[in-house]
Formats: C-alpha cells, sequence, structure tokens
C-alpha cells in the first residue's frame, strides 16, 4: 500500500486542532450524494446537503483540509478575483446583477457555521488592501463605490496618516478597510466544518483517492478498495484534481504561492506590526499578503509559481518581501515555510457546472477561494436540491481552455505575470 499523505509542514498542521484519522474506503457503499475532495468546496457542499437531510460519502485522496484550504494565508476576501466592473463589461449587467448580489455571502457562511458549529478557527474581523502608489488608491475608491452599489456597506478609505493605526510600514499611501472581511485558522475551519459534517450523518474517507468515475445514473465512483454508487456527484478537487476528468483539467492551472511563518513575537512589536490585527494584501498584481496568527507570529505570503512546481527554499524566497514590508524583522527567526496551490481559469473567474445529468463541479477560484468555495458549497446544494438559478449563474459564464493545451499553458502565463511584475515596479 502507498505511504499515506500527511499534512504539509505548516504552522497550520503543528497547530491544528486534534481530529480523527478517517477510515479508507472499502467495498460498495451507496448514498445521495458522493463528494470528490475534502477541501472547503466539497466540505461546504456536503454539509449544506446533510442539513437537509441527504446521506452525504466525502472522498478525500489524502486528509480533511490537506489541499489549498488548509495551507492558504486564511484571509476572508469579498468578491472575485475578476471584480464586478469587469463581470459587467465582460458578460453584461444581468450576470454582473446575479453575481454581486452574492459577492459577498462567502464570509457570512463561514461566520454562520463557526458560530452554528463552535468552529475553533481564531476568527478574527477587518481585512485591508493596501495601495503602494496613488493610481492603486484611485482604484480602492472606485472599489468602494463599485461595492456599495452592490449593498456593501461595510468599507472605509483609509488615508496615508491614518496608516500608522492600520499597519507599522511606511510603504503605503492609504487603504481600504473592508470591515466584512477578516482572517482565521484555514486548516482549523476545514477540521470544524468536517466534524459538523459527520454530527449529522455523513461520512468522510481518507486516503481514498478517486480513480474513475463511471457516467450513469447511478454514477459510480471507484477508488483503489472500494467503490461509491450516488444520485449525484460532486467533484471539489479543484488544483489538485489532476487528470480525473480531462474536460475540466484542460480548463484550468495549479499554480503555487508560498508562506512563511515567524517565530512568536513579543506582544509590542505584534501591536506595532498590525495595530488592529487586521490582515492585508497589497494591490499589486502579483501581491504580498499578511497577518498575525493567534499566537502573535507574522505570517507572510506571495510568489506565484505557475504550473504548481514546489519552489525550493521558500523562505529565500519570501523573507526579502517581509524585509521591504517590516524591516523591524531583520533578526526575527523564520520557523515555518511551505507552499500550496491553487486553481487559476484563463477569465479568473470560477467555473461551475455539469456533466450530464448528475455530476456536478465547481473549480477554478483564482485566488479567493477562501470566500468563494464556501458559496460554491451552497450552490452545489441548492441545484442538487433543485433550486438551480443562482448556481447557473455561475455555469453560464464561458469555461475557457488555456490555449495550446497543457505544452503553452506554463510559458504563456508565465510571460503574463513578468509583464504584469513589470509594471507592478514600474508603479503603471
Amino acid at each position: 500500500m502507498d505511504r499515506p499523505l500527511e499534512h504539509t509542514h505548516s504552522y497550520y498542521a503543528a497547530s491544528r486542532n486534534p481530529a480523527p484519522d478517517r477510515p479508507v474506503l472499502r467495498g460498495a457503499h451507496h448514498c445521495d450524494v458522493c463528494v470528490i475532495g475534502a477541501g472547503y468546496t466539497g466540505l461546504s457542499a456536503a454539509l449544506h446537503l446533510a442539513e437537509h437531510g441527504y446521506r452525504v460519502m466525502v472522498l478525500e485522496a489524502a486528509r480533511v483540509g490537506w489541499g489549498a484550504s488548509g495551507r492558504n494565508g486564511g484571509q476572508i476576501v469579498n468578491s472575485y478575483s475578476r471584480d464586478l466592473d469587469v463581470i459587467e463589461r465582460r458578460h453584461g449587467k444581468a450576470a454582473a446583477a446575479a453575481l454581486g448580489s452574492m459577492a459577498f455571502e462567502g464570509g457570512s457562511i463561514i461566520r454562520e457555521r463557526v458560530a452554528k458549529y463552535g468552529i475553533r478557527c481564531d476568527l478574527k474581523q477587518g481585512n485591508v488592501f493596501a495601495a503602494l502608489t496613488g493610481k492603486q488608491l484611485d482604484e480602492l475608491e472606485a472599489k468602494q463605490r463599485l461595492w456599495e452599489r452592490f449593498g456593501h456597506t461595510g468599507l472605509r478609505i483609509i488615508d496615508q496618516a491614518g496608516m500608522k493605526d492600520i499597519v507599522g510600514s511606511g510603504q503605503y499611501v492609504g487603504a481600504l478597510l473592508d470591515n466584512w472581511g477578516g482572517h482565521l485558522h484555514p486548516l482549523n475551519l476545514a477540521l470544524g466544518e468536517a466534524a459538523a459534517l459527520e454530527s449529522l450523518g455523513g461520512q468522510i474517507f481518507e486516503q481514498s483517492a478517486v480513480l474513475s468515475v463511471e457516467r450513469a445514473e447511478p454514477a459510480v465512483v471507484r477508488t483503489a478498495e472500494g467503490q461509491v454508487s450516488a444520485r449525484f456527484v460532486i467533484v471539489a478537487g479543484n488544483a489538485y484534481l489532476g487528470n480525473l476528468l480531462p474536460e475540466l483539467a484542460e480548463k484550468t492551472l495549479p499554480c503555487g504561492t508560498q508562506v512563511i511563518a515567524t517565530e512568536p513575537l513579543p506582544a509590542e512589536l505584534a501591536r506595532a506590526l498590525l495595530p488592529g490585527d487586521h490582515c492585508v494584501e497589497d494591490c499589486n498584481f502579483l501581491l504580498d499578503y499578511y497577518r498575525l496568527t493567534a499566537d502573535k507570529r507574522l505570517l507572510y505570503g506571495g510568489g506565484t509559481v505557475y504550473g504548481a512546481r514546489d519552489p525550493g527554499e521558500i523562505v529565500r524566497l519570501i523573507r526579502p518581501k517581509m524585509l521591504k514590508t517590516f524591516p523591524q524583522l531583520e533578526d526575527v527567526k523564520i520557523e515555518f515555510g511551505w507552499t500550496g496551490n491553487f486553481s487559476l481559469t484563463l477569465s479568473r473567474l470560477p467555473q461551475a457546472g455539469r456533466l450530464g445529468n448528475n455530476i456536478y463541479y465547481s473549480q477554478g477560484c483564482s485566488g479567493h477561494g477562501v470566500t468563494y468555495t464556501h458559496l460554491a458549497g451552497r450552490l452545489l446544494s441548492e441545484a442538487i436540491r433543485g433550486q438551480s438559478e443562482r448556481f447557473d449563474a455561475f455555469a453560464r459564464l464561458p469555461h475557457y481552455p488555456f490555449p495550446g493545451g497543457r505544452l503553452f499553458r506554463v510559458p504563456m502565463l508565465t510571460m503574463g505575470a513578468w509583464y504584469y511584475s513589470l509594471r507592478d515596479r514600474l508603479g503603471m
């Protein structure tokens, strides 16, 4: 038997809440809905369905939250990777209105779950978009007007003088504070949602990679040692789906991002770095992001590697970015460095849809996965329960394959990233 896939050596894995080892799927099983993937999308969908009385089984190739759901920056960021003005311009007012009505829902779902099921995940309020240039600050003011047009009432522009109360770095000219955003321990959120699902009778099988999906009614999902027959299947593998369903794989690209975490900081230093204890991301195309953990470490992430290659020496790559923002951390020890994959689409918008009558999928969060996946879970549940209007608002969006196939996806996107990185450096 292959060695079990364990969590990567991250701060999150080292500080996760106790959780049981779930069994491997063996033998033949039957259920209403079989979910492939125990990350946020799969867990959110499964939990919504279990709350409505469906018999749900979740198959996970490794551990609950093993992928992006347990490795990300832990930031609750609203809207989508392409904002509502872009959606309106490309897909029309009706599409923008439909997606705009849901753009701030994912964070609310997270807060509801945490409160309802008592999930211990260090949830805190407020995220900050920090501007490095006057042009970026103008764009943030436009974002505020845009989001307010779609019903967001928790936004505030911070001028340069006010930044001293937000972040202890002199490189920003202002910011947009989103009080509907926030941050949390992402792996503990996933583990808490898994426990909530099991409390309602849902079943989760770990170390149970799916090898094939038979498109029939019922569908049959097979692993190395077992199979599940189900009325419906939800495909929620995202960047770790592989080539299980080639028509989905050709429309996304796995990308890697890197994160480091310092040793615990003295309380006074931690307050000086982030006086309001918000999470922060800058406004560059290849952005940096950071926040304080519950035990006062600075968690700092950034950098993108197209094609999901694991970069060597993550600390060497990210530490200079951290020191550019906070030179006062020169002598602080870095205790963790890790990488994880997220799924990118050509349009930078998420993809949701159906394969045949009973196989549903959602993928391609393109860097906005913490909030969108929780929304996607609710929409998948609604669609399976026969209420598909909101799900179809995403399903109707074009799902473009990457031109040139797999051979050219990585070099094309690398060239694009280089171009936008140059624009960031030149302040364009």
